[in-house]
């Protein structure tokens, strides 16, 4: 890996790209800590201890939403955006012929979602300071808060586009992933911290189960985030003119984990709603009947929990995956799946293979998620890492190398896969 890493950079091109990543990275680290004006960020700190929703939003922030930077809604806003936009894509006729227009259309497509994302991002940030009475100046000073979280907001999207373009890597992932990385190099500081000066209050098993723990996690989203099913395909020979086309051998892969890390942020943003409506209303009986018995670290909250993120991976298979398409695209290509008709039996073979599939993806997601809780009632360990940060932080280093694995391969160097 190392020598891989060398011999990247001596391709100047390459070691461009990877400078041009590492400081609009580092651009990005320095916006986190720039304060928002008009804040009383003493009453945030407060509400992240009191609204389990706003601890989920300051992890996916890397800590951002605790200290209140400019960057407080991160790149948040462009991911509920972008979903917004693939789900209105399969609802909306005229989104869907802009889709299938091409680059064009994708295009048009992008700039709407910059432009909700600016937008939900002002909205997010004006209610969010608004409803926990954090803003310090007023009306106005609330207003001037939306447009520099907003600002934040589009500044970030604009940083993530830049990588993408001139950098390694997706550049929205990759500002994820530094603030997920953020968190876990906090974590280890305090263990160091606690080992140098308060030796007596270091615990070696817990910290060794914790390592170990975060090992095996990560091998296991490695060796799902790789696995596929490879369904055989074969082309028919056909003459065009005088030359022959079609003969050979190939595959549809079918990716185990499809969807991602979207189930596990839909599941927990959705698990978040209740215990941040009832913390408003501490009176109500149903708030009291909800904190004793769905809260965090209750078998009730993480069956609930692995439900939903089962359905929502279905959920997104279902509109991102299109079985009859494939199999209409295959018929017209002189291509069949062996021992299959072509048509409608063949989008039924593919259809109960993906649903098999998927189903995999589904229950190790959920197991994924519920993991922590597990081994907190089994042996009183805490992790300090959610499963959907781990999953995020392992998918997007893999999508990384690959990509740099790509560009090395094509310069005839052997890479990281080699």
């Amino acid at each position: 890996m190392f020598q891989t890493l060398k011999n990247a950079w001596k391709i100047a091109d390459l070691r461009k790209k990877i400078l041009y990543t590492i400081f609009m990275l580092l651009i990005y680290r320095v916006l986190c800590y720039i304060p928002t004006p008009g804040v009383d960020t003493s009453v945030i700190q407060n509400a992240l201890s009191s609204y389990s929703l706003l601890e989920f939003m300051n992890m996916m922030t890397g800590a951002n939403l605790g200290n209140y930077s400019i960057m407080a809604m991160g790149i948040t806003p462009y991911i509920n955006a972008s979903i917004i936009m693939q789900l209105l894509t399969v609802a909306i006729p005229k989104l869907e012929e802009l889709n299938k227009q091409g680059e064009e259309g994708r295009k048009k497509i992008a700039q709407i979602t910059r432009y909700v994302t600016v937008g939900l991002g002002f909205i997010q940030a004006v209610a969010l300071t608004g409803g926990l009475r954090a803003n310090t100046t007023g009306t106005l000073g609330l207003i001037t808060i939306g447009f520099c979280l907003a600002a934040g907001t589009a500044l970030a999207m604009w940083i993530g586009e830049r990588i993408t373009e001139n950098g390694i890597g997706n550049g929205i992932s990759l500002l994820i992933f530094a603030g997920i990385i953020s968190n876990f190099a906090v974590t280890i500081g305090s263990y160091i911290r606690t080992l140098f000066v308060d030796i007596a209050q270091f615990q070696l098993g817990s910290f060794i189960g914790i390592v170990l723990v975060f090992l095996i996690l990560v091998v296991g989203v490695v060796f799902v985030d790789l696995g596929e099913r490879r369904v055989p395909v074969q082309y028919a020979k056909r003459v065009v003119g005088r030359k022959m086309y079609g003969g050979q051998s190939t595959h549809i892969p079918l990716k185990i984990n499809a969807s991602g890390v979207l189930p596990l942020i839909f599941a927990s943003a959705i698990m978040q709603f209740p215990a941040t409506i009832f913390a408003f209303f501490p009176n109500w009986g149903v708030s009291q009947w909800w904190n004793d018995n769905v809260h965090m670290m209750s078998w009730g909250y993480q069956v609930i929990f692995a439900l939903l993120i089962v359905a929502f991976t279905f959920f997104y298979s279902s509109i991102s995956f299109n079985p009859v398409e494939i199999a209409k695209n295959l018929q017209q290509n002189g291509g069949m799946i062996p021992g299959i008709r072509q048509g409608k039996p063949t989008s039924d073979f593919i259809l109960r293979i993906s649903r098999r599939i998927t189903l995999f993806g589904a229950l190790f997601l959920a197991f994924l998620a519920v993991l922590p809780t597990i081994i907190y009632s089994i042996f009183g360990l805490n992790l300090p890492f959610a499963a959907s940060s781990l999953l995020i932080a392992v998918s997007v280093a893999m999508e990384t190398m690959r990509q740099l694995e790509s560009q090395m391969t094509m310069r005839h160097y052997k890479g990281f896969l080699n």
